[in-house]
């Protein structure tokens, strides 16, 4: 077993969220909050020491994760809310962040471009 010199946050939309995806998408009508949480996104990012650094990390990669979900589920950025903040973030997402990441895995870890 192999500890990763990161930590993880995993981010799921909220009411927010599914609101302005069913305005832009008339195919995600049938879609409830359940279904856009099934599965996860999860980030990867640096190692923390206290719950202040891990919520600076979390503000440094909003706009990036925050972009990155919009386009998850439409591609037409002219319609994505203006002005998103790190208080919409934390409206539109729920997010835990975690410490410790163990790699069970025998595999090699493959690095690519997302």
């Amino acid at each position: 077993m192999l500890m990763l010199n990161r930590s993880a946050l995993v981010v799921m939309p909220k009411s927010p969220f599914l609101r302005w995806l069913h305005s832009v998408d008339p195919t995600s009508s049938d879609l409830g909050l359940n279904d856009l949480r099934e599965d996860p996104t999860i980030y990867l990012l640096d190692e923390y020491d206290d719950d202040v650094i891990a919520t600076a990390l979390v503000e440094a990669a909003f706009a990036d994760i925050f972009e990155e979900q919009l386009a998850g589920w439409w591609q037409d950025e002219s319609v994505w809310p203006d002005n998103r903040t790190f208080d919409m973030f934390c409206q539109w997402f729920e997010y835990r962040i975690h410490s410790m990441l163990i790699d069970l895995s025998g595999e090699p870890l493959i690095l690519e471009d997302a």
